[in-house]
């Protein structure tokens, strides 16, 4: 399990979270909601490791990761697909995903078939470049690229954003997929409700900084969760 414990980040004098406690356990996708500028991302470059935290801990199957460098943290089974994406624009579809073998021993280095029955527009596309491809191809990519470090933690900040409606239930339909095996851990962070909500098992509401709601989905009334996340 992921357990993130009473964390405290800046960003100079800024402060950018306040006291945040968030668990993701295996077989299950934990969802992060609230509006813009909350500090959802903050939370996520926290829990891979490309922000530091100035108080507060991080745990990674019962161990403290709390201090460790993002590749340390890829190493231990953490893949990120950050918002935006952040393909190579210049590499070939095949070449961004392999980007994912240097968290591998060399014995592994293998894109898996697998990928390819997840996003089978991927395999059509191997030689061409990642900037080339739409919004939503690039965002199968850079979830592509996470999967092929055969990781148990999967960090997913807003998967949806600026994608057309036929690839989200797409991106939807492989989440799901990915929880019902068991194997891993989920974070997902999201600004729709209804996408969250059909995801989520566990739900954690944030505003300015703070966890304001969390819990099981089922325990929460949809009405108090709008109210944190509507505009």
């Amino acid at each position: 399990m992921l357990a993130v414990k009473q964390v405290d980040l800046f960003y100079g004098a800024a402060q950018a979270l306040r006291q945040v406690s968030v668990n993701a356990e295996i077989g299950a996708v934990t969802c992060i909601l609230g509006r813009n500028g909350v500090g959802k991302t903050s939370l996520m470059r926290a829990v891979v490791g490309q922000q530091k935290v100035s108080a507060g801990s991080i745990t990674w199957d019962g161990k403290d990761i709390t201090a460790l460098a993002p590749f340390e943290r890829a190493r231990r089974g953490i893949a990120f697909v950050p918002q935006g994406r952040d393909i190579f624009p210049l590499l070939t579809v095949k070449e961004n995903l392999e980007t994912g073998f240097a968290v591998l021993p060399r014995g592994k280095r293998k894109v898996p078939d697998e990928i390819y029955d997840l996003f089978p527009v991927l395999k059509s596309m191997l030689k061409r470049r990642g900037g080339d491809l739409s919004g939503g191809q690039q965002q199968q990519l850079a979830i592509g690229r996470a999967l092929v470090t055969n990781p148990r933690l999967l960090v997913l900040d807003e998967p949806t954003e600026g994608i057309q409606p036929s690839i989200i239930k797409d991106i939807g339909r492989v989440i799901a997929l990915l929880r019902s095996r068991g194997q891993m851990a989920i974070l997902l962070v999201e600004q729709y409700f209804d996408f969250a909500h059909e995801l989520g098992d566990h739900l954690a509401v944030m505003d300015r900084g703070e966890v304001v709601l969390e819990g099981a989905k089922d325990a929460l009334h949809e009405s108090d969760v709008r109210r944190h996340v509507m505009v």
